[in-house]
């Protein structure tokens, strides 16, 4: 793809990347210098990906941008994440089963996800540039569960650390909290969508849409 973005001498190519390339932080908040840990093969993946983007714009002055959106979440989100595994489980079960809740993660809400991809897009600023997306505000797995549990006002109750669900020791990623400041000071974004504003939009939209999950399921 960047061949022939190079050959169609396009005026920008965005890549996404995602949080996960940092791992388990060595530091918080994680700006873009933080290093990369690949704990993952997904990880490794997108490290490479992202690696080999930017090696097109030093080599080839490939005008590439590449974009770092930390946990994205709201409707029509599939249940391989963990908002809507959760969600539907609160929407049908009396019983919530989790993997490790004490991970924390840094959740941005789809539209805002979006309009910092697009920002990108339109910033001259950018090109060149590895730019985190993320709302700058971490939580546990098991915080976020009881929020949803709340938004969903149901009575149920959280099983943790169900074996199936927990994660090998050296690929769970423990923590993540974004440092937005680069994307604030190139882009002028900053997210606009609350974690709890976000959890409600997505508990009614994956309530009208139950029949597209399968709360008995879990998918890695």
């Amino acid at each position: 793809m960047l061949t022939a973005a190079k050959d169609a001498d396009v005026k920008r190519v965005i890549v996404t990347s995602t949080s996960e390339v940092y791992g388990s932080a060595l530091q918080v908040p994680i700006s873009e210098e933080h290093p990369k840990q690949p704990q993952s093969p997904y990880s490794a993946s997108k490290i490479a990906s992202d690696a080999i983007a930017m090696s097109f714009y030093h080599s080839f002055d490939l005008p590439v941008a590449v974009v770092r959106p930390f946990n994205t979440f709201g409707p029509r989100q599939s249940d391989r994440a963990i908002i809507p595994t959760i969600i539907s489980q609160a929407l049908t079960k009396r019983q919530i089963q989790l993997g490790n809740t004490t991970p924390t993660r840094d959740f941005t809400y789809v539209s805002d996800t979006v309009e910092g991809i697009l920002r990108v897009g339109e910033c001259d600023a950018a090109v060149g540039e590895e730019i985190n997306l993320g709302s700058g505000r971490e939580i546990s797995i098991g915080e976020l569960a009881e929020k949803i549990v709340a938004t969903v006002g149901t009575d149920v109750t959280i099983s943790s650390r169900r074996e199936e669900r927990v994660r090998p020791k050296r690929s769970e990623v423990v923590r993540l909290l974004s440092d937005n400041s680069k994307a604030k000071r190139l882009l002028g974004w900053e997210p606009r969508v609350s974690l709890e504003q976000g959890l409600r939009l997505t508990v009614d939209w994956i309530r009208s849409n139950l029949g597209l999950y399968d709360p008995d399921t879990y998918r890695i």
